[in-house]
Order: structure tokens, then C-alpha cells, then sequence
């Protein structure tokens, strides 16, 4: 990064931040980001806690599209603030992503999480898994279609959003002699998955490492090292298990990634990094490299780019329900559950489903303890490509 000036670095980091409505020209970061003159909704929960602590940090707020429907799938989208920020939902990009993803029949979701003040790496990615399984375990209440969850993010927030995505089924993450718990327990839904369909990711950090981190001039050292709980220098594991890169592998949702080739705050080979370490696992990725884009400029969020956004997601959403099983669930009996640890010997992965045909679990390991007790049905891939199809009850 180029040596700036202290008034041109402050501003800087204020963008990255994305702090109020204002900041380099006047017109916000990534569009006007507060109020909700360009969003049209029919329903609006404000302020739901997701934990159930009554902590600030863990509220969200929920948008319902205009058009009535029974249900209607569903975008999580995490603000930018360097980590710094512990309840900036209501400028969340509210009228350009937000705005754009309602228009198009989507719930929106726009949830708070804990600033690197309130607690380090990983309770951040704690807070954003708990917002997926309370979505899965709030459907029925809210309208939402969780056969479709998925995640969106800008800057910090589209870091969040790109390890919820590339760490669906580990528990742990593992650096060296560095390890963290990638799940975390918070709230009262933690029999459901907090794995996700898809996910768009604006302007990036991904392999925080190999970034240039940022003066936190708000205080000593970095907001990445702030954010870690440890400055860069002797702590590469730690910042290791916070880079998504390191977490790529073949069963990754669907990807795409937004870069503006003039940010000034996070690099385009942020974005190009993840996106190489997608390609590598054979995942459906798209990097979107914006001429002259800046760190959430306005040129970020130009029709076009909103499109083909939701066509991103129309098309992971159309490509998941293609591969739903076809054929009625089968006929559940219990001893089918002792067939359970011979079925999962030979598999890569398994969905599981509710007898409604609704996905509650995806990964590479069954784990039943994840489960409430009930009738299930599991779609199993062998490495032979093989698809084979179970019942399972857990009492």
C-alpha cells in the first residue's frame, strides 16, 4: 500500500469502516447507506436478537420483499466497519445491495456482530453462524424459504461472509499450533446447520496475512491486529485461521466476488486470491474486477453489477433445487439409524433432510448430535460419485 498522508489514511479507513453516510465525495461508501429511500419492503422486524442475551451486538434486523409470497429465500448481509463497528445494520448498504436483493423477491437480513472491542477473532464468525441457524430455526415465523439461505458482505463484512461460506462442516480451524472453534454455541438454535447456498463478497479481505494491514488510527497498532487479538509479526497462525483462502475446498458454495481495480484500501489480489483457491477446488466462482473502483465507491453499485448479483443467486438457487431428490422420501424406520456409521464410511459428503425436503445439515462428516429428534432423510455422495439415499431417526 502507498505511503499516504494522516488526512488521507484517516479517510481512507474511514471507508473501509463505512462510518455514516458521508466520506470521500459526500455520497457515502458503496451509496447512500442509511435510510431506506431506495428499499421497498412489506414487512420490517427491527432490532431481533439472534442470541437472545439482549446485547445490542446480536440484533439484526429483517426486510420482507413488496410482492406477498408464503416464503421467500433468504440473503444475510454484514455491514463493513473494520471490525470496529458493533451495530451499524442500519448502514448496511440498505440502498444499493439491500435495496437491489428485495427488488428481486429476496429476504433480506442485515445483522450486528460483535466489534473486535467486544471480543477477537472468532466471535465475530460465531455471531454471523448463529444468524444462519436462527434463520433456519425462525422459517416458519419470519416467511423464510431456507432451502435458500445465502451470505453477502462488503469489506470486513465480506470477510466474515466468505469464512461462513468456506468453512461449512469444520468445527475447527487449525494453523500450526493454533486452533479455533469455527461454529461456536451461541443462541437456541444449535441443531441446525449454519452452512449457507451462496455468497457475494464486495471489495474483500480474504487472506488477511498476506495483506497490508491497515493503522488503526483510532488506536495503537492495526484493525486486523485488533480484530486477531495479535499484531502480524510472530502471530502468522493466528492470522492464518482468519483467511478464508486457507479453508478452500471442493464442496464451497457457489461464489462471486466484486473488486474494484482503484481500491485504495483492500487490494484486488484479496479477492483474486480466493478466487484462485476456489478455481483450484473446482468451485462455481466469479471474480467481477470493476475499472476504476474504489473501496465502496458508488461505481461499485451500478445496475449492472446489482444484476448480476441477484443472477448470481437466481442461478446457485435454480442449480440447488435441480439436485434436491426427485424420488419421496423413504419410508422411516428406526433401525435404519444403526445403519448410520456403515452408510458414512465411504461418502465425501451427505445432505440431510427434513421429510418436508427442506436442507438442515450439509458436510463432510455426520454428526447426529446436530439434530433434534425426528424423522430425516440423507442424500449421501460417494467418491465414486454415487448417490444413495437413507432414512435416519434420532429420538
Amino acid at each position: 500500500m502507498k505511503k499516504m498522508t494522516m488526512a488521507v489514511c484517516i479517510a481512507a479507513v474511514s471507508a473501509f469502516a463505512q462510518w455514516g453516510g458521508g466520506g470521500l465525495g459526500g455520497g457515502g461508501f458503496g451509496g447512500p447507506q442509511t435510510g431506506n429511500s431506495k428499499m421497498e419492503y412489506s414487512e420490517k422486524f427491527a432490532d431481533v436478537n439472534y442470541v437472545g442475551d439482549g446485547k445490542v451486538y446480536h440484533t439484526l434486523d429483517i426486510y420482507l420483499p413488496k410482492e406477498s409470497k408464503d416464503s421467500y429465500p433468504v440473503v444475510i448481509h454484514t455491514y463493513g466497519s473494520a471490525w470496529s463497528m458493533n451495530n451499524s445494520k442500519g448502514s448496511a448498504d440498505l440502498n444499493t445491495i439491500c435495496a437491489a436483493l428485495l427488488k428481486a423477491g429476496y429476504a433480506v437480513v442485515t445483522p450486528n456482530h460483535r466489534s473486535a472491542s467486544d471480543a477477537v477473532y472468532p466471535a465475530q464468525l460465531h455471531d454471523l453462524k448463529a444468524v444462519v441457524r436462527f434463520v433456519r430455526g425462525n422459517a416458519a415465523k419470519y416467511k423464510f424459504d431456507t432451502n435458500f439461505v445465502a451470505v453477502s458482505g462488503f469489506s470486513s463484512g465480506g470477510h466474515l461472509s466468505s469464512l461462513v461460506a468456506t468453512t461449512c462442516g469444520l468445527k475447527e480451524g487449525k494453523s500450526g499450533s493454533v486452533t479455533v472453534d469455527l461454529v461456536g454455541d451461541l443462541g437456541e438454535f444449535n441443531s441446525f446447520s449454519s452452512c449457507i447456498d451462496a455468497a457475494t463478497l464486495w471489495s474483500p479481505p480474504t487472506d488477511i496475512y498476506t495483506m497490508n494491514p491497515i493503522n488503526n488510527f483510532m488506536g495503537s497498532g492495526t484493525y486486523e491486529g485488533a480484530f486477531i487479538g495479535a499484531e502480524r509479526e510472530g502471530n502468522k497462525d493466528k492470522w492464518m485461521v482468519a483467511s478464508s483462502p486457507y479453508y478452500a475446498s471442493d464442496d464451497d458454495p457457489p461464489i462471486i466476488l466484486f473488486h474494484g481495480t482503484s481500491d485504495q484500501i483492500v487490494n484486488k489480489e484479496q479477492s483474486e486470491e480466493l478466487y484462485d483457491s476456489l478455481k483450484a477446488h473446482n468451485v462455481v466462482t466469479e471474480l467481477v474486477s470493476v475499472s476504476g473502483g474504489t473501496h465502496g465507491g458508488n461505481e461499485m453499485y451500478v445496475d449492472a453489477n446489482l444484476d448480476k448479483m441477484v443472477k448470481f443467486f437466481d442461478t446457485a438457487r435454480e442449480a440447488k433445487a435441480a439436485k434436491v431428490p426427485k424420488e419421496d422420501p423413504p419410508k422411516i424406520d428406526s433401525t435404519l439409524a444403526l445403519r448410520i456409521p456403515h452408510v458414512f464410511a465411504e461418502p465425501e459428503s451427505y445432505c440431510v433432510y427434513t421429510l418436508k425436503g427442506t436442507l438442515v445439515m450439509k458436510s463432510t462428516m455426520f454428526d447426529g448430535s446436530r439434530l433434534k429428534p425426528g424423522a430425516y432423510y440423507i442424500v449421501a455422495l460417494t467418491s465414486k460419485g454415487v448417490r444413495r439415499t437413507f432414512g435416519f431417526v434420532k429420538r
